[in-house]
This record gives C-alpha cells, sequence and structure tokens, in this order.
C-alpha cells in the first residue's frame, strides 16, 4: 500500500482477526440470509452502515457492512434484482467486507499482515480477509477508518445474531412503518433503536457543456439519422499514478444505428467519483457529435444517460430515447471482446 493514505495499525487488525474468529465459531450464516440486516451508527461519524451476512448456501461467507445512502440503496437494488444481478453492480457500492477464502486469494499484503500477528489459517475457506468496495474501484486494502467502521459492526453482530436466533421477529421490518434495528452507541454503551431510514438528497450534477461544440451543432442541418449512445465498465481494473487504488474505467461508445459506423469512443474514469465522471458526459457526447451530425435521435438504454441528455431535447430539437436494445453498439462491444480476448 503506498503512503497516500493511512494503514490500519497491527492493533487494529489484531482486533478484526480475533472478531472474525468469533464469527467464524458462531456461524451466523447458518440462520441469517443476506436481507435480514440491521443498522450501526458509528460513534466517530454519526453515519450509518448497514451489516449483512453472506454464506447461508455455503458459497460465499462474509460480512458485508453497506456504507450510507449509495450502500443501502444498492443493498436494496441487489436484492430486488435477484438471479439477474449483474456484477458491475457489486462494484459500484460503497461496502466493506471481511470474508473467509481459500488460500489462494490470500495476497503477499494479506500475508504480511498475518504473518505480523503470528496467525496461522489452513483448509478450505479458513483464511480471514478484508477489503473495501468503493464505486468503479477494484476492491482493495482497508483504511484506518474502514478497519473502525468494520471493528464497530464486526462487534455489533456478534451482539444482534444471538439475539436473532433467539427472536427472528428482531430484525423484522414491517411494510406500514419500514423501521429498521439501528444499533446505537449511547451513554458508553450500544443500545437498540428502531428507525425509519432516511437519507438527504442526493446534491445536483453540476454537468460540463462544450459550449463551441453545441453551437456548431445548433447551426447543422439535423439527418434522418440514429444515433446509439453508451457506457460500460470495462471488465480489467487499471492502476494510474494519481490513484492509489486501480479502478475500472468506463467505455464511452457512440454509433450510427444504421450504418453500424462508431463514431466515438473514450475511456472514462470513475475517479475521483462516479459524479464527477457522469457531469463530463454531455460534453463529450456533444463534441462527438460536432464532428459528425445532428440526428433526430439520441437513443440509450442507461436511465441515467438519458436524464443527462435530456437538457438536449430543447436545445438542439433532438429527441432522447430510451430503448431496451443497442444492436450497434452491441455488436462493436461483441467485437472488442473478441479482440481483446485473442
Amino acid at each position: 500500500m503506498s503512503n497516500k493514505t493511512k494503514a490500519p495499525s497491527l492493533e487494529q487488525w489484531r482486533r478484526l482477526y480475533e472478531l472474525m474468529d468469533e464469527i467464524r465459531e458462531f456461524a451466523p450464516w447458518e440462520f441469517m440470509y443476506e436481507d435480514n440486516i440491521f443498522g450501526v451508527q458509528f460513534p466517530e461519524t454519526g453515519k450509518l452502515g448497514f451489516v449483512s451476512v453472506m454464506g447461508n448456501l455455503g458459497e460465499h461467507l462474509a460480512v458485508a457492512v453497506y456504507q450510507g445512502k449509495k450502500g443501502f440503496e444498492g443493498f436494496m437494488t441487489m436484492q430486488r434484482m435477484g438471479d439477474k444481478l449483474n456484477p458491475d453492480i457489486v462494484l459500484q457500492v460503497p461496502q466493506l467486507q471481511a470474508s473467509f477464502e481459500d488460500r489462494e486469494m490470500i495476497t503477499a499484503e494479506d500475508r504480511k499482515v498475518i504473518k505480523g500477528l503470528n496467525l496461522k489459517f489452513r483448509g478450505r475457506q479458513a483464511w480471514t480477509q478484508f477489503r473495501s468496495y468503493r464505486p468503479g474501484c477494484f476492491p482493495w486494502y482497508l483504511e484506518e477508518e474502514e478497519a473502525q467502521m468494520l471493528t464497530h459492526a464486526l462487534g455489533q453482530l456478534l451482539d444482534v445474531a444471538p439475539r436473532f436466533e433467539n427472536d427472528p421477529d428482531l430484525l423484522e421490518t414491517s411494510e406500514k412503518d419500514k423501521k429498521y434495528l439501528v444499533r446505537v452507541f449511547e451513554n458508553d454503551k450500544w443500545v437498540d433503536q428502531r428507525q425509519k431510514i432516511t437519507f438527504p438528497a442526493d446534491p445536483p450534477l453540476h454537468l460540463k457543456m462544450d459550449m463551441d461544440a453545441l453551437n456548431q451543432l445548433k447551426n447543422m442541418p439535423k439527418r434522418n439519422s440514429i444515433v446509439e449512445v453508451d457506457v460500460q465498465m470495462m471488465e480489467e481494473a487499471v492502476n494510474d499514478k494519481e490513484f492509489e487504488r486501480p479502478f475500472f474505467p468506463f467505455l464511452f461508445m457512440m454509433a450510427d444505428k444504421q450504418s453500424r459506423m462508431i463514431l466515438g469512443v473514450d475511456m472514462l474514469s470513475p475517479l475521483p467519483s462516479l459524479e464527477a465522471m457522469w457531469e463530463d458526459l454531455p460534453a463529450a457526447i456533444v463534441t462527438t457529435l460536432a464532428n459528425y451530425q445532428l440526428p433526430k435521435e439520441v437513443q440509450t438504454k442507461d436511465p441515467l444517460i438519458a436524464l443527462l441528455l435530456s437538457p438536449l431535447e430543447k436545445e438542439l430539437g433532438i429527441k432522447v430515447k430510451l430503448v431496451s436494445r443497442l444492436p450497434a453498439i452491441e455488436f462493436a462491444q461483441q467485437e472488442l471482446r473478441n479482440f481483446t480476448r485473442r
């Protein structure tokens, strides 16, 4: 790990491994499901995390802590999608994970901590591992603050899980009041609260625009054509000297629907944030169109892209349409995958 962020202390690591030993012994995945979640309010910040136990089917034994509004809403989205869940979505939900892995999943960085604590693991799903998930980034090593949050969450799981085993109604959330169990640190002790989970609205995106390209498009004759636009997260993570964490670039692609000609391709970075990446997108689209044509319609299958482009309907007199398929772009993406796998 680089010096850009502060790593957990050896004592923090020791506590995390001790807690996971207790969780392994108690095996909450034998009676808890992923959707049996509860909240933890972190004393240091007042922010919320939501604890979920994975592994009821025995495949991936882990405890996840979904962080804040994006974590909570992302978790709910994943639950709704069920078997249709795309792995890309998991990588865009902020969370911390503590899991039990096979030996080959353990990295040199993990081993350094394990050796420093003089711990030994042997067998399948026996090796404890900790990871931080940030939107658009490769799962990475914990930072000091994240280790503190995970310590609180694992400790509270050891309090809540035995009670839930004896009383499954403990984590019930009625359709009427939507209140969840939240563990809160008050008067030097952890207590139960029933809270309706609400968050302030996200700050609005400040969309960027290339005004020269926009004005150029306004003076162009409109063609009887349809343009497809898509942004997809790439499968391979990359490193950038500016950022410590490896991240997944997003491939921006624009194509003419009829001819299947690619009009524009660019790699977008989700750092410093996904929000900043989306703010840049309308300018990138307008700049690309200005080098080609003013179409009668722009199609996308992403509701967020359609929303970001909606101001262009009035500005340029074109239609922005949400569709289920983008044949030209899907053809190009498949060709690209075939090429990169050779």
